[in-house]
């Protein structure tokens, strides 16, 4: 358990700033597209229950996407990815990790949530929350038998995104700047896989990524030179739009080939 508290221990310094609001966010942009996301019930192996949120696309889809949450829970953000990858065609739904220990949470991006986040994240664990992505997995593609399900993962849920990989049965994984990804580099992927990280990440050292690519050259990891941890998102001071717009497109055109493929 400490692991997880060490990984995000760096955090707060760099929660406390302003982002840059130099162009009009992802929710902002989504909410223009008037995507209705809805709020569902699943249960994991082990019989816990959950919520998720899950949008769908303009038009019936055979390919969906589970968007695995960073350390504050499927909030506004997250919700807004979702949102994003129904209108790109998926069926897009984000489990709700954090309601093992306290259900419904929605965090910000300051000090004391980044610590919140992480002590739920520790009483979680990564088993128990691997569980519920399981689940996600298999309630996306129960709908339809010809479905092919992804993942796609920030932070803590970059790890996630990796270990469902290695350990469950999704057609394709992504992972953005999964600081324990090193931890489990032995471990070999079931499924297509690629990887973001920043070339500034001050939670990843760049040993790491390199111990990543060593392990698995067939795996396409790309590294953000002028990007820092979580510049994907554009809630955080270290959001990077070009870096975030690049590894977007990037994630989009390989769930495309791996995902949808010739369905």
């Amino acid at each position: 358990m400490p692991l997880v508290l060490g990984l995000f221990g760096a955090f707060f310094a760099s929660l406390i700033s302003t982002p840059s609001r130099s162009e009009n966010t992802l929710c902002e942009r989504v909410q223009c597209l008037s995507i209705m996301g809805s709020h569902v019930q699943l249960t994991a192996s082990d019989g816990h229950t959950f919520g998720a949120y899950q949008a769908e696309p303009s038009t019936p889809s055979v390919a969906a996407v589970v968007i695995v949450q960073e350390i504050f829970g499927v909030n506004r953000h997250i919700r807004a990815v979702t949102d994003y990858y129904a209108t790109q065609g998926f069926t897009a739904i984000a489990p709700g990790l954090f309601d093992r220990v306290q259900p419904g949470i929605q965090l910000n991006y300051n000090s004391a949530d980044a610590q919140r986040g992480m002590q739920i994240a520790t009483q979680v664990g990564l088993e128990k929350a691997l569980l519920d992505a399981a689940a996600a997995v298999q309630y996306a593609a129960q709908t339809d038998p010809r479905r092919k399900v992804g993942v796609v993962g920030f932070c803590y849920g970059g790890t996630l995104a990796w270990l469902s990989a290695t350990r469950l049965n999704p057609a394709a994984a992504v992972g953005y700047y999964g600081g324990q990804i090193a931890r489990f580099v032995n471990e070999k992927p079931r499924c297509p896989v690629m990887l973001h990280f920043g070339g500034k990440d001050q939670h990843i050292p760049a040993s790491e990524i390199q111990k990543i690519q060593a392990a698995h050259p067939e795996v396409p990891v790309f590294v953000y030179p002028e990007a820092g941890h979580g510049f994907n998102c554009d809630q955080r001071p270290d959001y990077k739009a070009a870096a975030a717009g690049l590894a977007r497109e990037r994630t989009l055109e390989f769930l495309r080939e791996k995902v949808i493929g010739d369905q």
